[in-house]
Protein backbone atom coordinates (compact mmCIF):
# COMPACT_ATOMS: atom_id res chain seq x y z
CA UNK A 1 0.00 0.00 0.00
CA UNK A 2 3.01 2.57 0.99
CA UNK A 3 4.81 1.35 -2.08
CA UNK A 4 1.38 2.15 -4.07
CA UNK A 5 1.26 5.81 -2.22
CA UNK A 6 4.55 6.21 -3.44
CA UNK A 7 4.40 5.65 -6.81
CA UNK A 8 1.29 7.64 -6.90
CA UNK A 9 2.65 10.75 -5.50
CA UNK A 10 5.69 10.74 -7.70
CA UNK A 11 4.06 9.92 -11.10
CA UNK A 12 1.64 12.52 -10.08
CA UNK A 13 4.24 15.19 -9.67
CA UNK A 14 7.97 14.13 -10.29
CA UNK A 15 8.22 11.85 -13.07
CA UNK A 16 5.96 10.16 -16.29
CA UNK A 17 4.99 6.47 -15.16
CA UNK A 18 7.45 5.29 -18.10
CA UNK A 19 10.45 6.83 -15.93
CA UNK A 20 9.19 5.61 -12.35
CA UNK A 21 9.50 2.14 -14.10
CA UNK A 22 12.98 2.38 -15.33
CA UNK A 23 14.71 4.17 -12.33
CA UNK A 24 12.75 3.01 -9.44
CA UNK A 25 11.91 -0.50 -10.72
CA UNK A 26 14.60 -1.78 -13.15
CA UNK A 27 17.20 0.74 -11.82
CA UNK A 28 18.15 2.46 -15.20
CA UNK A 29 19.68 5.44 -14.84
CA UNK A 30 17.87 6.48 -18.17
CA UNK A 31 19.16 10.10 -19.27
CA UNK A 32 16.43 11.79 -20.38
CA UNK A 33 14.16 10.82 -17.33
CA UNK A 34 17.13 11.89 -15.06
CA UNK A 35 17.03 15.11 -16.32
CA UNK A 36 13.05 15.32 -16.59
CA UNK A 37 13.23 14.89 -12.69
CA UNK A 38 16.18 17.24 -12.00
CA UNK A 39 14.13 20.00 -13.92
CA UNK A 40 11.07 19.40 -11.85
CA UNK A 41 13.12 19.59 -9.07
CA UNK A 42 14.85 22.39 -9.57
CA UNK A 43 11.35 24.10 -10.67
CA UNK A 44 10.16 23.12 -6.95
CA UNK A 45 12.65 24.92 -5.72
CA UNK A 46 12.61 28.24 -8.03
CA UNK A 47 9.21 28.37 -6.75
CA UNK A 48 9.88 27.98 -3.37
CA UNK A 49 12.69 30.31 -3.80
CA UNK A 50 10.08 33.19 -5.11
CA UNK A 51 7.55 32.55 -2.48
CA UNK A 52 9.68 32.28 0.77
CA UNK A 53 13.09 33.40 0.36
CA UNK A 54 12.71 37.30 1.00
CA UNK A 55 9.88 35.86 3.56
CA UNK A 56 12.60 34.27 4.73
CA UNK A 57 14.50 36.94 5.42
CA UNK A 58 11.94 39.57 6.58
CA UNK A 59 10.55 37.78 9.34
CA UNK A 60 14.29 37.56 10.58
CA UNK A 61 14.98 41.40 10.40
CA UNK A 62 11.64 41.88 12.52
CA UNK A 63 12.19 39.03 14.47
CA UNK A 64 15.58 40.48 15.47
CA UNK A 65 14.89 43.96 15.41
CA UNK A 66 18.24 44.57 13.63
CA UNK A 67 19.44 44.44 9.36
CA UNK A 68 22.88 44.49 10.37
CA UNK A 69 24.79 43.26 7.57
CA UNK A 70 22.42 43.48 5.14
CA UNK A 71 23.15 45.83 1.94
CA UNK A 72 21.53 48.39 1.09
CA UNK A 73 22.17 48.33 -2.41
CA UNK A 74 21.55 44.53 -3.18
CA UNK A 75 18.06 45.31 -1.59
CA UNK A 76 17.44 48.07 -4.18
CA UNK A 77 18.89 45.72 -6.96
CA UNK A 78 16.16 43.25 -5.70
CA UNK A 79 13.48 45.56 -5.78
CA UNK A 80 14.41 47.01 -8.98
CA UNK A 81 14.65 43.18 -10.24
CA UNK A 82 11.64 41.93 -9.04
CA UNK A 83 9.71 45.26 -9.97
CA UNK A 84 10.20 45.04 -13.50
CA UNK A 85 8.53 41.82 -14.71
CA UNK A 86 5.22 43.29 -12.69
CA UNK A 87 5.85 46.48 -14.86
CA UNK A 88 6.19 44.51 -18.02
CA UNK A 89 3.41 42.43 -16.96
CA UNK A 90 0.64 44.79 -16.31
CA UNK A 91 1.59 46.95 -19.24
CA UNK A 92 1.46 44.10 -21.77
CA UNK A 93 -2.03 43.20 -20.12
CA UNK A 94 -1.42 40.08 -19.30
CA UNK A 95 -3.62 37.82 -16.65
CA UNK A 96 -2.80 39.12 -12.98
CA UNK A 97 -1.74 35.42 -12.34
CA UNK A 98 1.19 35.88 -14.67
CA UNK A 99 2.36 39.10 -12.79
CA UNK A 100 1.07 38.53 -8.99
CA UNK A 101 3.50 35.97 -7.62
CA UNK A 102 5.88 38.69 -8.19
CA UNK A 103 3.86 41.52 -6.84
CA UNK A 104 4.08 39.82 -3.00
CA UNK A 105 7.61 39.36 -3.36
CA UNK A 106 7.83 43.47 -4.51
CA UNK A 107 5.84 44.10 -1.32
CA UNK A 108 8.02 42.28 0.94
CA UNK A 109 11.64 43.74 -0.63
CA UNK A 110 9.83 47.31 -0.45
CA UNK A 111 9.18 46.64 2.99
CA UNK A 112 12.69 45.23 3.34
CA UNK A 113 14.56 48.47 2.22
CA UNK A 114 12.01 50.67 4.34
CA UNK A 115 13.65 48.07 7.23
CA UNK A 116 16.95 48.82 6.28
CA UNK A 117 16.81 52.76 6.09
CA UNK A 118 15.05 52.12 9.63
CA UNK A 119 17.06 50.18 11.52
CA UNK A 120 19.65 53.06 10.32
CA UNK A 121 17.47 56.06 11.80
CA UNK A 122 16.59 57.02 8.07
CA UNK A 123 12.77 55.95 8.53
CA UNK A 124 11.61 59.34 6.37
CA UNK A 125 14.41 58.28 3.81
CA UNK A 126 12.85 54.79 3.00
CA UNK A 127 9.48 56.82 2.41
CA UNK A 128 10.60 58.69 -0.09
CA UNK A 129 12.64 56.23 -1.58
CA UNK A 130 10.04 54.23 -1.79
CA UNK A 131 7.53 56.93 -2.85
CA UNK A 132 9.70 57.83 -5.79
CA UNK A 133 10.49 54.14 -6.88
CA UNK A 134 6.47 53.38 -7.15
CA UNK A 135 6.29 56.35 -8.79
CA UNK A 136 8.75 56.06 -11.16
CA UNK A 137 7.31 52.37 -11.74
CA UNK A 138 4.00 53.62 -12.10
CA UNK A 139 5.00 55.93 -14.79
CA UNK A 140 7.02 52.89 -17.08
CA UNK A 141 4.40 51.13 -16.85
CA UNK A 142 1.57 53.36 -18.05
CA UNK A 143 3.33 55.52 -20.62
CA UNK A 144 7.19 53.71 -21.88
CA UNK A 145 7.47 51.91 -24.95
CA UNK A 146 7.91 48.41 -25.72
CA UNK A 147 11.21 48.60 -26.35
CA UNK A 148 12.09 50.28 -22.94
CA UNK A 149 9.72 48.19 -21.13
CA UNK A 150 11.64 45.02 -23.14
CA UNK A 151 14.97 46.29 -22.03
CA UNK A 152 13.50 46.62 -18.42
CA UNK A 153 12.55 43.27 -18.30
CA UNK A 154 16.05 42.07 -20.06
CA UNK A 155 18.18 43.76 -17.15
CA UNK A 156 16.48 42.15 -14.49
CA UNK A 157 18.90 38.83 -14.48
CA UNK A 158 22.26 41.05 -14.70
CA UNK A 159 20.45 43.19 -11.38
CA UNK A 160 20.25 39.83 -9.66
CA UNK A 161 23.80 38.85 -10.26
CA UNK A 162 24.78 42.56 -8.73
CA UNK A 163 22.25 42.22 -5.77
CA UNK A 164 24.35 39.12 -5.11
CA UNK A 165 28.02 40.67 -5.78
CA UNK A 166 26.95 43.96 -2.99
CA UNK A 167 25.88 41.44 -0.49
CA UNK A 168 29.37 38.98 -1.14
CA UNK A 169 31.63 42.26 -0.52
CA UNK A 170 29.16 43.83 1.97
CA UNK A 171 29.83 40.38 4.03
CA UNK A 172 33.35 40.62 3.65
CA UNK A 173 33.47 44.20 4.54
CA UNK A 174 31.79 43.81 7.66
CA UNK A 175 33.63 40.01 8.59
CA UNK A 176 30.28 37.96 9.24
CA UNK A 177 26.69 37.71 7.76
CA UNK A 178 25.09 39.34 10.87
CA UNK A 179 21.20 38.37 10.29
CA UNK A 180 20.96 37.26 6.85
CA UNK A 181 18.48 34.63 6.96
CA UNK A 182 20.05 30.94 6.13
CA UNK A 183 17.11 29.83 5.13
CA UNK A 184 16.51 32.51 2.71
CA UNK A 185 20.31 32.34 1.33
CA UNK A 186 19.99 28.12 1.01
CA UNK A 187 16.65 28.12 -0.94
CA UNK A 188 18.40 31.54 -3.42
CA UNK A 189 21.28 29.00 -4.00
CA UNK A 190 18.96 25.94 -5.03
CA UNK A 191 16.76 27.74 -6.73
CA UNK A 192 19.89 29.62 -8.98
CA UNK A 193 21.04 26.14 -9.02
CA UNK A 194 18.29 25.15 -10.84
CA UNK A 195 18.19 28.33 -13.11
CA UNK A 196 21.40 27.67 -14.44
CA UNK A 197 20.99 23.98 -15.40
CA UNK A 198 17.25 24.51 -17.19
CA UNK A 199 18.97 27.46 -18.98
CA UNK A 200 21.58 25.35 -19.98
CA UNK A 201 18.96 22.71 -21.75
CA UNK A 202 17.30 25.04 -23.17
CA UNK A 203 19.89 27.65 -24.24
CA UNK A 204 22.82 26.02 -24.23
CA UNK A 205 25.56 27.87 -23.94
CA UNK A 206 24.35 31.58 -24.27
CA UNK A 207 24.57 35.00 -22.44
CA UNK A 208 21.41 33.68 -20.17
CA UNK A 209 22.86 30.50 -19.25
CA UNK A 210 26.47 32.41 -18.23
CA UNK A 211 24.38 35.04 -16.39
CA UNK A 212 22.53 32.12 -14.32
CA UNK A 213 25.65 30.58 -13.66
CA UNK A 214 27.31 33.69 -12.56
CA UNK A 215 24.22 34.04 -10.42
CA UNK A 216 24.70 30.55 -9.33
CA UNK A 217 28.00 30.86 -8.36
CA UNK A 218 27.78 34.17 -6.34
CA UNK A 219 24.65 31.97 -4.20
CA UNK A 220 27.49 29.15 -3.59
CA UNK A 221 29.83 32.52 -1.53
CA UNK A 222 26.73 33.53 -0.40
CA UNK A 223 25.85 29.92 1.08
CA UNK A 224 29.83 29.51 2.09
CA UNK A 225 30.00 32.85 4.00
CA UNK A 226 26.54 32.36 5.99
CA UNK A 227 27.71 28.31 7.23
CA UNK A 228 31.34 29.67 7.83
CA UNK A 229 29.95 32.68 10.08
CA UNK A 230 29.23 32.34 13.77
CA UNK A 231 26.38 30.30 15.08
CA UNK A 232 25.30 33.20 17.47
CA UNK A 233 25.06 35.66 14.41
CA UNK A 234 23.39 33.47 12.00
CA UNK A 235 20.83 31.43 13.55
CA UNK A 236 17.55 32.09 12.35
Amino acid sequence: MASSSLKQFLVLYLMPEKCYEKLLVNFDFHAPCLVFVLRKIFSFWIMLDALFAQLSQLLKVLWTGSAEGLSLTAALLQLYAFSCPVVYGVASNFPVIAWGERLFVVCQTALMVFLILHFRGRSLSGLLLLSVFSGSMFLLGSFATTEVLSALQASTSAAIVLSKAAQVAANHTIGHTAHLSTTSVLLTWMASLGEAFISMQDSGVSLTTLTFTVSACLSCVLLAQVLSSSPKLKGD
